[in-house]
């Protein structure tokens, strides 16, 4: 079968170092006339990722295939929405955010690419592969509250089904399959063995942290000791387990008068994780602003907290005084309305009265 052939094209270079010259290729037709669709398939996903190295992240990672899904790049928010609500809602939508400062993404982009030309493209479609820059269409993030990347989510009818962080091409595609089905078949996957995991020993060694498969894990991220910062730095550490929504409520009000202007964004103004955070930044470093910054990414505690006690979902949030002014567009507005707007917290108005 055609299969078969595109098989034994592409598999004769990976036997070259493992199979006598003289019987390689017979050995290749033996191996391709026992193997499965499937095994070829998963073949097919470690070759590219033996490749994912040696290709550009604008470097097209196979040709595409006639009939076959494709990697779609989304640009914007409004593009987001209306291929969303194109979709129908049987349909599987893969939506893949990454970002280019991190490494993992270039991998996972070869098996997002690889995996979406197993499925036929059908109308309406079934299953549509999407990718989004988190920082480029950052409110987008903000609503699948990304804090890692590479990540994969997986929604159905509006719905997220599932979501892999991570640059684990098994763990992508066995998700992938059991809420679209095989590409081959069609079929879903089998249900999975119930597994009754045993009761802990006290002599059990402590298990090690869990891993993150390559991710670039910005829940993790804690400002570095060359940042600037005019405020006191608070991360995770500090956070008390079971604080109550009281005591919260209490460090959040602390926090937002901790400096006369402070910002609270993702990441930190010399390294900044979000497209709306670096341009705020931007902003108050070309007027002048003395402030203080909090990166939420190092708190979830903190980041949820905000969007309840101030009424406001999204970041950057930039307050003064302890009052809440908004974010970039309010940022902006005020601004363009009062070019003397945080004139009483610059560097040159604090040099002029010190």
């Amino acid at each position: 079968s055609r299969w078969k052939v595109d098989f034994l094209l592409g598999f004769a270079t990976f036997l070259k170092e493992r199979v006598d010259p003289s019987r390689g290729f017979d050995k290749a037709e033996i191996l391709a006339a026992r193997m499965t669709q499937r095994q070829f398939e998963d073949l097919r996903l470690s070759l590219a990722l033996r490749r994912a190295g040696d290709i550009s992240e604008t470097e097209p990672i196979m040709a595409a295939q006639t009939g076959t899904c494709t990697v779609h790049p989304i640009a914007s928010e409004g593009d987001f929405d209306s291929h969303a609500a194109a979709l129908p809602p049987t349909c599987l939508a893969v939506i893949y955010f990454h970002a280019p400062w991190a490494e993992p993404c270039k991998q996972m982009s070869t098996i997002l690419s690889t995996l979406a030309a197993t499925y036929p493209a059908t109308q309406p479609p079934q299953i549509t592969f999407l990718s989004l820059d988190a920082e480029e269409v950052s409110d987008v993030s903000e609503r699948y509250d990304v804090t890692q990347v590479p990540l994969v989510v997986l929604q159905k009818d509006g719905q997220v089904v599932e979501a892999v962080t991570g640059t684990d091409a098994a763990r992508v595609r066995n998700a992938v399959e059991k809420h679209a089905g095989s590409a081959s078949t069609g079929a879903g996957l089998p249900p999975a063995q119930k597994v009754t995991k045993p009761a802990p020993s006290p002599n059990d060694p402590v298990a090690p942290p869990p891993q993150t498969n390559g991710a670039a894990d910005l829940s993790k991220y804690t400002p570095s000791a060359t940042d600037p910062t005019t405020a006191p730095q608070y991360s995770s550490g500090e956070q008390a387990a079971g604080m109550s929504k009281e005591e919260l409520n209490a460090r959040l009000a602390e926090l937002v008068k901790a400096a006369p202007v402070m910002l609270f964004m993702k990441g930190t103004p010399s390294a900044p994780q979000c497209g709306f955070s670096r341009q705020t930044v931007s902003m108050l470093r070309e007027k002048g602003v003395r402030y203080g910054f909090f990166n939420i990414l190092a708190d979830d505690e903190v980041r949820q907290g905000l969007k309840e006690f101030s009424d406001w979902p999204t970041f950057p949030q930039v307050y003064v005084g302890g009052e809440l002014v908004g974010g970039l567009d309010i940022l902006k507005e005020e601004f363009e309305n009062d070019a003397d707007f945080l004139k009483d917290y610059s560097v040159q108005k604090q040099a002029q009265t010190a």
